[in-house]
């Protein structure tokens, strides 16, 4: 017996492998053989390896070439990366109109502090997108054109057939209430009326809006600047007190500050208010009501 066992532990590996088996099923009860077949251990080691080989494939197909490809970790579906990409595109839209937005009230700021007396439109910054990085200031006007938009301003820009047409549509509130101590003077560069009121009258906007300015201001005391959208500023100064900060949004009539008498520029306790459209004053007084 250990001689047969030893006969077989000597056989070569391979030739072990290549031996045939006969795979018999057979009935339990009866042990009549129903089917049999041969095999042998290459056999059923290439069977195994066809049989993954085959699973893997058809895994990987379904994985990768369907839906299903969204659920493994790093991959994202097309709609998620053509919205990703519609997003980045959309950012870097906002970003540049942020910048031009910026520019523009910049340029705003300047005139009613004084620093500056040439103020520049939105549109034009608009045209040029080159502007966004630049500064607006250091372009300076040839001669033709500084006669040309002398020439506008004197004769267009003012008069109630343009800018205040195109807003007069418009349901404004007034400001405030009182004597209007001096008028819109274009000439004077006093771009704004100024309303006798007492110290801590309530001091409304005049659109619904949002606050792009709200702070102390030695020469004008409190000043408010509300963006009305459409191009569409106004201006409150001199103010004793203000209810709002920046980024705020107000709505038509609502109470944003209180008028004083504060400002070295202040001879008086009144509201000194102006409007402006595309970058140009306009004289309020045709469009409210002030009495």
């Amino acid at each position: 017996m250990n001689t047969v066992k030893n006969k077989k532990q000597n056989k070569p590996f391979l030739k072990r492998i290549f031996n045939d088996y006969k795979v018999v099923v057979s009935s339990e009860d009866t042990f009549e053989e129903k089917l049999s077949f041969r095999a042998n251990k290459i056999n059923a080691f290439i069977i195994v390896l066809l049989y993954s080989i085959i699973l893997i494939a058809f895994t990987i197909s379904i994985v990768f070439f369907t839906q299903l490809r969204e659920m493994v970790p790093g991959y994202s579906s097309s709609d998620l990366l053509n919205r990703a990409i519609y997003l980045t595109k959309k950012t870097d839209s906002l970003e540049q109109q942020i910048a031009l937005n910026n520019k523009f009230y910049k340029s705003i700021e300047d005139v009613l502090s004084g620093n500056v007396d040439e103020f520049i439109l939105r549109d034009e910054l608009s045209i040029d997108s080159n502007l966004i990085n630049s500064d607006i200031f250091t372009i300076p006007p040839n001669l033709q054109d500084s006669l040309l938009r002398k020439y506008v301003e004197n004769e267009d820009k003012f008069n109630l057939t343009n800018n205040e047409l195109i807003i007069e549509n418009k349901m404004f509130f007034s400001p405030i209430k009182g004597e209007i101590t001096q008028s819109f003077n274009f000439n004077e560069n006093h771009y704004a009326i100024d309303i006798a009121a007492d110290i801590g009258t309530p001091v409304k906007s005049v659109l619904d809006g949002k606050i792009i300015f709200s702070e102390w201001s030695l020469e004008t005391g409190y000043v408010v600047v509300i963006d009305h959208g459409e191009n569409i500023i106004s201006v409150y100064k001199h103010n004793s007190k203000i209810l709002k900060e920046q980024n705020d949004f107000v709505q038509a009539g609502e109470v944003i500050a209180y008028s004083g008498n504060q400002g070295n520029l202040s001879s008086g306790p009144h509201l000194h208010f102006e409007l402006w459209k595309n970058g140009t004053p306009i004289n309020p007084e045709p469009l409210l009501n002030f009495k």
